[in-house]
């Protein structure tokens, strides 16, 4: 850093606070030589966060300039963990030369401007993604009376817009799980109950942003369109959160835009409709814990692209309602769990796809490298090879015979591309050496000299060491002084004076501690030609580098096209690959009420279990008229909520276009799924457990209909015996006369089975167990009728309890089911303590006298003399009653 970049000069601080007053809510990475350095709070909030040292240099306003700095080559990691905790960086680079700014003068400021804000939804770095996941930015918007929710991923360039139903707002984004969410500030307020979640991801914009003319004027000028009626019917919400989306990219990144794809327009009810509270429970992408693994996306995947599994997410978190298309998906899924050998092939070739539809969105952003330029060469030569393998086959269904085309044929472009690159290209442009040998012959001649005169650098040296008769003599450089000759202090004492004297060839440049350096007029001018060569050789690099970038973003449309038709031939070839390895079956789709599943399988806990050797027991489930609602009562530990949840899952896979795990299947169309399994307490909300329940159980039953599928399971548990069953009683009537849906209902409240006499679509199941010997074996079984009891002290005695407590709680239920009124319980609450009745049952009418005595001794009034005659007295006893031999 020169004295020219000291913080402590006011020329570079009046810079670094004009552009900080641009950017107040950002930390500043502010660019100073090999270090983005911040300053002031900036520092000492980015010191807290990263754990890096927070020093002083300088002052301001005559206080203390907190400091604190990253390296340029390390900026990615810390950047990972700013956006992780809720930062968003305003990247500041120089940009000018240094040496243009001292020809202004010596205390010039080099200048310097932010080229890009980094925020949680903008980000594009295969360092800060996940490879196997979206990460959308998304904007809320309100016009008309009406709301609309759009969403890009910046990483691949999907842009889409939706407008949201009532209520649907929350749902919506539990699909997106958006990275950063921009509402106007108005909204905030009003729809604060859906926003919570998502509070640490908000960015408030002012209202103006959000102006639905201005929007579509954007759209157009961005796609060069005249109407934006070829892409849908957009009305002005999706207008509005379109155009505020765009222009937020644009702002984020300092007028470059990535390649965006047209937007795609969701219309209302084509999608299944999941709440957040139902994903949650269902264990969609996360487990409870909040881990994959034990996920239902962890078990379905079978992708082996980023791309492909990306896909498969989308799909899972927005299962289709319209069957035509759900049957296309079936229909690939079906060829090429057919044809195992085109899916084999077609498996081998995607793997060794790079991720075609990051690396573009770099490209186009001018964020790219040579190593983006050689990813999207191998992943088009790669397309166009699978492309022919799908080509080759007869009677390929509608959706592959879309993949194929849309892999399409890039040999002028790959051609280009790889005559141009190296095999292992540098990550960075700006470090040259990526163009291969033979493309460029200027090039290839700048190289050579440069190269050459390397070596005559290395021969200078021999030549030098011979003349001044000093072995140990080297030619050495580095960024101030460039080349020089370095010689130990003791050597250069001994040099002769032709060598360093005033008619030397040694000209002096600095004396070290331990080292003497010098130049020559020889190695000045070597410099020189070493120094023009390799800046005109990574010129022209970065100028070939445009070039090839160029016409990369001359073709982006048709590369984004092939990129999402590679992700899609993933997504069908893993579920072929998941149907062959797990059995699972081509659901019939249906646009009636039905829903039948025989011998239906819980995906992940089937899995789990075959990784320890155990087979999982399958069970039927009909749903159909006569019987849409089932009341499933049965023991814990018996499988009431793996059958649940297996039930929806079946489902949602069956919608997203997979085959499912049973022996046979057939699923009306659901329009909305409602699972209640399980809750926990939401402290930051103050709502206990049970309230959490309530709270789901009104969301279900305020919006549930005919084409609904609702699971729920032990309803009202969280409260006293009697509220609880009472709610209930209460939520199987509404489901069954209101609702009217289809749904399972699991309970322990064993009274509601009388709802069957008078309630025909109520259906009564039960989890089958068997007793043997005393002990209790749970079958996992499920068959029609009623449980008689539900064996919940056989599974306290499993758990664990003290075999006292148990038996105490088996005498207690005795006595209830002997009593059936309040006398009974009143009765025990008078009986003997819980020891005292486990005596009575051992059979001991009146205690021992060795127990009677003990119960009178008084430990701290003993003194030594008299504890030792009562050890003698006590041994006396329990010989008497025979406890001594």
């Amino acid at each position: 850093m020169s004295a020219s970049e000291s913080p402590a000069s006011s020329p570079l601080m009046a810079q670094y606070l004009a552009i900080k007053r641009e950017h107040p809510d950002a930390l500043l990475f502010y660019r100073m030589g090999d270090f983005y350095e911040l300053f002031f709070e900036d520092a000492a909030k980015a010191a807290g966060a990263l754990d890096i040292a927070l020093t002083k240099r300088g002052q301001h306003d005559g206080q203390d300039i907190p400091m604190a700095g990253v390296p340029v080559h390390a900026a990615d990691g810390y950047l990972a963990r700013l956006i992780r905790q809720g930062f968003k960086v305003a990247v500041c680079e120089q940009v000018e030369d240094p040496a243009e700014a001292r020809k202004r003068g010596a205390k010039a400021v080099v200048k310097r401007d932010v080229v890009r804000l980094v925020t949680p939804g903008t980000l594009t770095e295969d360092t800060l993604l996940e490879a196997r996941a979206n990460n959308y930015l998304a904007a809320l918007a309100e016009a008309e009376g009406r709301l609309a929710l759009a969403w890009c991923d910046i990483s691949t360039g999907e842009l889409a817009a939706a407008a949201l139903p009532a209520g649907d707002l929350a749902s919506e984004l539990a699909r997106l799980e958006p990275g950063e969410l921009l509402i106007p500030d108005r909204l905030l307020e009003r729809e604060r109950v859906a926003l919570t979640p998502w509070l640490d991801r908000l960015t408030l914009l002012p209202g103006a942003r959000f102006d639905s003319l201005n929007g579509e004027a954007r759209l157009k000028a961005l796609f060069k369109v005249a109407t934006l009626a070829a892409y849908g019917e957009f009305g002005r919400p999706e207008l509005a959160a379109l155009g505020a989306l765009v222009d937020y990219i644009a702002l984020t990144q300092k007028g470059r835009l990535p390649q965006l794809a047209p937007p795609g327009r969701r219309a209302a009810g084509s999608r299944l409709s999941i709440d957040q509270a139902t994903r949650r429970n269902l264990e969609l992408f996360a487990t409870l814990s909040g881990e994959r693994r034990g996920s239902l996306l962890a078990a379905i995947d079978r992708t082996v692209t980023g791309a492909g599994a990306r896909l498969l997410a989308q799909r899972l978190a927005a299962p289709l309602t319209d069957r035509p298309a759900i049957e296309r998906r079936l229909d690939a899924v079906a060829f090429l769990l057919t044809e195992a050998a085109l899916r084999a092939a077609l498996r081998q070739g995607l793997r060794a796809a790079p991720d075609a539809e990051r690396a573009l969105s770099r490209l186009t952003l001018g964020r790219g490298g040579p190593r983006d330029l050689l990813a999207l060469a191998r992943a088009l030569k790669i397309a166009e090879a699978l492309a022919g393998e799908l080509t080759a086959m007869t009677g390929l269904p509608p959706a592959l015979l879309a993949v194929a085309e849309g892999l399409g044929r890039h040999d002028t472009l790959v051609a280009k591309l790889a005559a141009a690159l190296n095999d292992e290209p540098p990550l960075f442009a700006r470090d040259g050496g990526f163009v291969r040998a033979g493309h460029a012959p200027e090039l290839d001649e700048l190289r050579q000299l440069r190269d050459e005169s390397r070596r005559l650098i290395a021969g200078l040296q021999a030549d030098y060491a011979k003349r001044v008769g000093v072995s140990g003599l080297r030619i050495k450089h580095n960024n101030v002084l460039g080349y020089f000759v370095e010689l130990s202090a003791v050597q250069a004492e001994r040099l002769p004076p032709e060598a360093a004297g005033k008619e030397g060839f040694l000209i002096h440049r600095q004396t070290l501690a331990s080292a003497v350096r010098y130049t020559t007029a020889e190695l000045g001018q070597l410099e020189q030609k070493i120094l023009s060569a390799g800046d005109k050789a990574l010129a022209l690099e970065l100028a070939i580098f445009e070039a090839l970038a160029a016409a990369v973003a001359a073709e982006a449309p048709v590369i984004q096209r092939t990129a999402r038709a590679l992700a899609k031939l993933d997504v069908a070839a893993g579920l072929a690959e998941l149907a062959s390895d797990a059995s699972y079956v081509r659901p019939e789709i249906r646009e009636d009420g039905r829903f039948a599943v025989a011998g239906g399988r819980h995906p992940v806990v089937e899995q789990a279990l075959a990784a320890e050797g155990q087979r999982f027991v399958a069970n039927d489930c009909d749903l159909s008229e006569g019987q849409r609602l089932w009341l499933l009562t049965g023991p814990n530990m018996a499988g009431k909520s793996t059958f649940l949840r297996q039930n929806a899952l079946i489902a949602i896979l069956a919608q997203m276009g997979g085959f499912v795990p049973a022996e046979r299947a057939e699923i009306g169309i659901v329009d909305r799924l409602f699972s209640r399994v399980g809750a926990a307490d939401d402290l930051a909300r103050g709502r206990s457990t049970f309230m959490v329940e309530m709270v789901e159980t009104a969301a279900i039953l305020n919006q549930a209909g005919p084409r609904s599928l609702v699971i729920l399971d032990e309803i009202g548990r969280g409260t006293a015996t009697f509220d609880g069953l009472s709610i209930a009683w209460a939520t199987l009537e509404q489901l069954h006369e209101a609702n009217r849906c289809r749904a399972l209902f699991a309970t322990h409240f064993h009274e509601l089975t009388r709802l069957a006499k008078r309630l025909p679509n109520l259906a009564l199941n039960t989890m089958r167990v068997r007793e043997w010997k005393g002990e209790v074996v749970f079958l996992h079984q499920v068959a029609p009728g009623a449980a008689d009891r539900s064996y919940g002290i056989h599974v306290a005695r499993l758990a664990g309890l003290p075999a006292a407590v148990v038996a105490r709680a088996e005498e207690v239920l005795a006595q209830l089911e002997a009593g059936q009124d309040a006398g009974a319980l009143a009765r025990l609450v008078d009986d003997l303590p819980l020891f005292q009745a486990a005596e009575r049952r051992a059979g001991r009418k009146e205690p021992s006298a060795l127990l009677t005595r003990l119960a009178e001794i008084r430990p701290d009034e003993l003194s030594p003399r008299q504890a030792l005659e009562l050890i003698y007295e006590l041994r006396r006893l329990a010989e008497e009653e025979g406890g001594l031999s």
